[in-house]
């Protein structure tokens, strides 16, 4: 199953308190869990003004039917296509 990274503005968002964020979570899990088994949130980066997401997921339709039915932006969607990290640099 694909793998894709949503890029979502929102402004202000580092500022936003632990239980603001949690009620984020909250609703992100409850459209999840309406959605299905096919699309999995693995976790996300905040920053002050931008969420980036990790899920998985058959398509970007279904990414954007979790942001329609949880009210969310999904500005910009991304497939993963490869994963690199410091161990790429190591020779075979």
């Amino acid at each position: 199953m694909p793998k894709f990274v949503i890029e979502r503005e929102i402004p202000g968002l580092g500022d936003m308190s632990a239980q603001q964020l949690q009620a984020v979570s909250e609703k992100s899990c409850c459209v999840l869990r309406n959605l299905g088994p096919q699309i999995q949130w693995l976790h996300s980066y905040v920053t002050q003004d931008k969420l980036y997401c990790i899920y998985i997921a058959p398509d970007e339709e279904m990414i954007r039917e979790h942001a329609s039915q949880g009210g969310f932006p999904a500005n910009n969607i991304a497939k993963i296509l490869r994963t690199i990290d410091p161990t790429t640099a190591e020779s075979a």
